[in-house]
């Protein structure tokens, strides 16, 4: 059988492709990776720690809020802890397949985070605290995806996604406002 060392058609060397394709140690990073593994590594693990700090500050609100009248917040409080969760799981996920080494570490989680964490008794603090933490999520994503450009088109998709939630969080928090 005879092996095409390029498509006629694309300009594409299958051969090459392939034989760079058995370098397994590398997982999904191929040779034609062009974002800065390590740079791109540690923005994720600062959304990381982001969405875990906003998940613990959403369970917090949603357990400690009360009021016969606070249902509805406290079940948008329950949604968006879900949420900033499903963030986490593909933040770690796409660290993973970049060869890096998600970052749960709680001792260091607080400073790592882009967000603050928020303690509020009262409903309507809660609700502002949780609108400025969103705020915060989308420009942090903003300037991730700015920084990434082109060279990495899968977390880019991925984190275009999660900004998208986020604005949707945010807009949520600021209607609970008024």
């Amino acid at each position: 059988m005879h092996e095409v060392t390029s498509n006629a058609h694309t300009g594409i060397d299958t051969a090459a492709i392939r034989e760079a394709a058995r370098n397994l140690d590398d997982g999904a990073v191929t040779a034609g990776y062009q974002g800065n593994r390590e740079e791109v590594i540690a923005m994720l693990n600062g959304a990381l720690a982001t969405e875990l700090v906003c998940i613990l500050r959403y369970k917090r609100h949603y357990y400690t809020v009360s009021g016969a009248n606070n249902g509805a917040i406290k079940a948008e409080f329950l949604e968006h802890a879900l949420e900033e969760q499903e963030h986490a799981d593909l933040l770690a996920e796409r660290i993973v397949q970049l060869n890096g080494k998600p970052d749960f570490n709680p001792a260091s989680l607080t400073e790592r985070s882009h967000a603050e964490y928020n303690d509020a008794e009262d409903v309507a603090a809660m609700v502002k605290a949780n609108l400025i933490a969103e705020r915060v999520a989308i420009e942090s994503y903003r300037q991730m995806l700015a920084r990434i450009g082109d060279s990495d088109p899968t977390t880019r998709q991925m984190l275009v996604g999660i900004m998208a939630k986020e604005e949707e969080h945010a807009d949520d928090m600021r209607d609970l406002l008024e």
